[in-house]
């Protein structure tokens, strides 16, 4: 993107989902919250403006976990020691469910959110890096972009997006990718210049 202003245009989310996602044999899981993902999706989302950051999980002791986390950078001394890592960390905001993001960003913003789910399978009618980045910038209402951790979101969680991105390829058939990788590169190709 060239340098035309664009990016603070964006009003973008990035949704980290822990529930409902998919284990290897297809059950529907509630997936474990990790401290590299907090932190690394955090600094990532900042560093190409993204406006929040959301970790979905329906499991007490997670939220818990992650709040701690959240607070110890943001509130705590962690912050003092690491202010570049406060400002990353205050983009996390920790919900149940996928609904009630969608819904305090349609409150905030007064428009409906475009949904696009993010997946490492293929689908013929997925939406290309360009058309993603289009939308971004010239949709007029805000994009919740949808990451899934464990083997990716269910079926249902897909089904309700508007769209699906087309996946990151590698070119190989090793399609593996941590979470963390994959929102950098996709945040790259979406806001990146």
């Amino acid at each position: 993107m060239s340098g035309d202003g664009n990016v603070a245009q964006a009003e973008l989310h990035v949704v980290l989902v822990h529930h409902p996602v998919r284990n290897k044999t297809g059950e529907t899981i509630c997936s474990a919250v990790t401290n590299l993902d907090i932190h690394d999706i955090a600094r990532t989302s900042r560093t190409f403006g993204v406006k929040g950051y959301y970790i979905v999980t329906t499991l007490e002791d997670q939220k818990v976990l992650t709040e701690k986390i959240v607070a110890h950078w943001t509130t705590g001394r962690g912050g003092v020691l690491n202010p570049a890592r406060k400002e990353a960390l205050e983009l996390v905001k920790i919900r149940t469910s996928l609904e009630d993001v969608v819904e305090e960003i349609r409150n905030q913003s007064g428009k409906k959110p475009c949904v696009v789910a993010t997946s490492a399978r293929h689908s013929a009618d997925a939406l290309t890096w360009q058309s993603g980045r289009k939308a971004l910038m010239d949709g007029g209402r805000p994009m919740v972009l949808i990451f899934g951790t464990a083997w990716g979101v269910t079926d249902e969680v897909m089904a309700s997006a508007d769209y699906v991105l087309e996946p990151v390829d590698g070119g190989t058939h090793y399609n593996h990718l941590p979470v963390r990788a994959a929102v950098a590169i996709i945040l790259d190709r979406l806001l990146g210049r």
